[in-house]
């Protein structure tokens, strides 16, 4: 049998019985980090996934900031507060409680999704049906216990529905991972939903010979508006020391998805393995992830007080 496989069935086993504190989440995100990698995560000269293991195992989880963004309606305060409204998805509404989701009439045409989750969506196109049971996971499920990322731990659950954007009209999706404030790597997933390819690019579209979970691309074209995609993304990452941040554009305008703090949680494989290192070169230079190098951030008196009236007690 693959070791891998092997690796990950024990892992899961032995994770499902560490305490839910932060000591059995540490021990958790280094047996996920085992299990994925086959090696220890390293802090100096290390790679991409080591940044994002020191992301989702540091205080930097629990910062009230990154905790307030990975709510996808608070998120829009934020967006909206450092570039502008109008640059977030239009809200048509949000339900509170599995008893309003259930009884709410949709519009025909929406995206719906929980404010608490990652990577969890109904399309609903020409007036279909809701799947109700997917909205009951939804209000029964706690992300952190997932994954242990402790910025999703106190959420509460939520659902919130968005028109399609630009339309209905097709448009890709460029996820800009930031250092400091500074783009300087540019993800794009095309074919999401049949044959999903996934390219990488520099900043000034030098397109990279890598790929994260996914085959690579035939590639894209350069954006028309790259410079202010950039721009935005620059602004929302400000407060940030790595965070990658969600765009969609249709070449001419811009709206943001999220603001994802941990991308894959630290389990990315790379195509070709060895791409791990590369990334992390692009992103913090020469000797790779080194978490001395970063500036420390803090959200403050301010932001903390938001995060504890929109965000329940820890369960």
């Amino acid at each position: 049998m693959n070791t891998r496989i092997i690796l990950r069935a024990l892992s899961r086993t032995i994770k499902a019985l560490l305490p839910r504190t932060k000591w059995g989440d540490n021990c958790f995100g280094i047996l996920d980090f085992i299990a994925f990698h086959k090696r220890l995560p390293r802090f100096k000269s290390g790679g991409f996934n080591d940044a994002m293991f020191y992301i989702k195992t540091s205080q930097e989880v629990r910062d009230p900031l990154r905790v307030f963004v990975s709510d996808k309606e608070l998120a829009k305060y934020y967006v909206a507060a450092k570039v502008g409204n109008e640059f977030n998805v239009p809200t048509l509404a949000v339900f509170n409680s599995l008893s309003q989701a259930l009884a709410a009439t949709y519009p025909p045409d929406c995206v719906i999704k929980p404010t608490h989750m990652s990577g969890q969506v109904i399309f609903r196109r020409g007036g279909s049906s809701v799947d109700e049971s997917k909205l009951t996971f939804w209000f029964k499920s706690n992300y952190y216990s997932s994954w242990r990322e402790e910025n999703y731990r106190t959420l509460r659950p939520k659902v919130i529905v968005e028109p399609f954007i630009f339309d209905n009209e097709t448009c890709d999706d460029y996820k800009i991972f930031c250092v400091n404030g500074n783009p300087k790597l540019i993800q794009v997933d095309t074919d999401r939903f049949s044959e999903h390819k996934r390219d990488y690019y520099l900043t000034d579209w030098e397109k990279l010979p890598f790929s994260i979970t996914y085959p690579i691309g035939i590639g894209v074209p350069r954006p028309a508006n790259l410079e202010k995609m950039l721009n935005v993304a620059s602004k929302l990452s400000a407060n940030f020391n790595i965070i990658r941040v969600d765009l969609y554009t249709n070449g001419k305008s811009i709206l943001v998805g999220e603001l994802t703090n941990c991308h894959d949680a630290g389990r990315s494989n790379f195509l070709p393995p060895e791409a791990d290192f590369s990334a992390a070169k692009i992103l913090f230079g020469d000797l790779g992830f080194n978490q001395s190098q970063l500036q420390q951030y803090t959200s403050g008196d301010t932001c903390r007080k938001l995060a504890d009236n929109y965000c329940s007690p820890t369960q």
